[in-house]
């Protein structure tokens, strides 16, 4: 019997890598990412990119034979969709999307950082993710999970990123639709944070011999990118990013920008250990 799996892939670090370890445990992969009018819809054009990138790389995937050993195979293509929600924007009051206030900066923990909520959006989200995992599954008759890049590290300031929002919503799609019990989830990350996914990331790409660099150059964490495609350093996401490479010790690969045009990641770097040390103060 086939594995199957339905990613949902934003574009930044954390679904990103979640699709490394989809294409690895999985026989097939479904992505989908969601246009709702963001103001950092760079993240659609990296997840694009990124499909692109692992789409044309061989890989080395290995699955269980029926004797119990193990085989090397190349992995099918992931089946890639960007859903439109246009107009949605219009009517959604957050920082986050075209036409609200500025996306503010600095830690997660400050309470400013509720501006960057967008009302709802996970469950809008998570209806059509079901609603496409269902079919998955009925279509061959065999089970699909739904794979969710959740963390340990997800803020508080996003309630619908809380275990009891996720319970209720799924105690919600199988009232609500026949066969829902062939439907499972695929949350690997639920007991690490940001650093713990991006120490995932490293391993699978050795796994799956494919390029870290490559690889992560073709996300994007900010919500304040540039007109240029590049990331700003100074918002709570990018200084979460940052964050999690300063831990693992490597350079992070995209490209940052401030006020005075192109900076090195050292700039960048320099900026968020301070904006740490000020929080731990």
């Amino acid at each position: 019997m086939a594995k199957h799996c339905v990613v949902s892939l934003s574009g930044g670090m954390d679904s990103s890598t979640l699709l490394l370890r989809a294409l690895k445990e999985y026989d097939t992969v479904t992505g989908i990412s969601f246009d709702y009018g963001q103001k950092h819809r760079v993240e659609l054009e990296r997840a694009q990119q990124l499909i692109d990138y692992v789409n044309s790389n061989p890989m080395r995937v290995f699955h269980p034979d029926h004797t119990g050993d193990r085989f090397e195979e190349l992995y099918s293509k992931v089946n890639y969709r960007q859903i439109k929600l246009d107009g949605l924007a219009d009517l959604l009051d957050s920082a986050l999307v075209e036409g609200g206030e500025d996306v503010p900066e600095g830690h997660y923990e400050n309470d400013n950082m509720k501006e960057t909520v967008v009302p709802n959006r996970n469950k809008i989200f998570a209806s059509i993710v079901q609603a496409v995992a269902l079919s998955v599954a009925n279509r061959t008759g065999e089970t699909c999970d739904i794979a969710l890049g959740i963390h340990a590290g997800d803020h508080a300031v996003y309630p619908d990123c809380r275990q009891e929002f996720r319970d209720a919503d799924d105690a919600a799609f199988r009232i609500g639709n026949w066969d829902a019990d062939r439907v499972g989830y695929f949350t690997p990350y639920l007991d690490t944070d940001k650093f713990g996914i991006l120490q995932d990331g490293e391993k699978l790409c050795e796994i799956l011999g494919i390029d870290f660099d490559e690889v992560y150059k073709r996300t994007n964490t900010s919500y304040k990118p540039y007109p240029s495609g590049n990331s700003d350093y100074k918002s709570a996401s990018s200084v979460e990013r940052i964050e999690a490479f300063i831990a693992l010790g490597r350079k992070d690969p995209v490209q940052y920008e401030d006020e005075t045009g192109e900076v090195d990641y050292e700039v960048a770097r320099a900026s968020v250990e301070k904006v740490l040390a000020d929080y731990s103060a």
